[in-house]
């Protein structure tokens, strides 16, 4: 039973016709530390959400960091299935994040904007991972790519709908 313990991960190399594997382990790793990093900047600002919009953010952005906690997963395990090691640090996805932490206190229009701003910037990511995933014949990657972006192109509309002042 103690040998069974003590397997250390590694790479492996998989055969599937995708070309060049290591770029797209790389790009996903990037989307993986930037869907945790806004997660957690969602979940935050979930709980410290005042004012008389209060519901509707609580409600929305609790719908959002649901569905990036369960993107994380397939993403993590995209990474996996091309036969490289997902990010096992902390200081990696802080590292390897596009997203970056507001400075101060943030009312909640500030807050709202600063998550559509992180959606798009993932998004942007994204579409650059698609490009890079059809470039090396990985529709699986390009798939979820396009899946994922689609999610934050949403978010970002939504979190700047509420925004809108008459």
């Amino acid at each position: 039973m103690t040998d069974a313990l003590n397997v250390v991960p590694n790479e492996n190399p998989v055969s599937t016709g995708v070309r060049d594997t290591a770029p797209l382990a790389k790009g996903l790793a990037d989307v993986l530390a930037d869907t945790y990093r806004l997660t957690f900047k969602t979940h935050a600002y979930h709980w410290n959400v005042e004012g008389p919009l209060f519901y509707s953010i609580h409600k929305l952005t609790e719908e959002q960091y649901e569905n990036m906690f369960a993107a994380a997963d397939e993403v993590a395990e995209r990474i996996r299935a091309l036969g490289h090691l997902a990010p096992w640090r902390m200081s990696d996805i802080l590292d390897f994040s596009a997203i970056k932490d507001r400075e101060g206190d943030l009312s909640a229009a500030e807050m709202i904007e600063d998550l559509a701003a992180d959606h798009e910037r993932v998004a942007h990511r994204l579409h650059a991972l698609t490009e890079l995933a059809g470039s090396r014949k990985d529709v699986v990657t390009e798939d979820l790519a396009t899946e994922r972006s689609a999610f934050h192109e949403q978010a970002a509309w939504m979190l700047r709908a509420i925004s809108k002042s008459s």
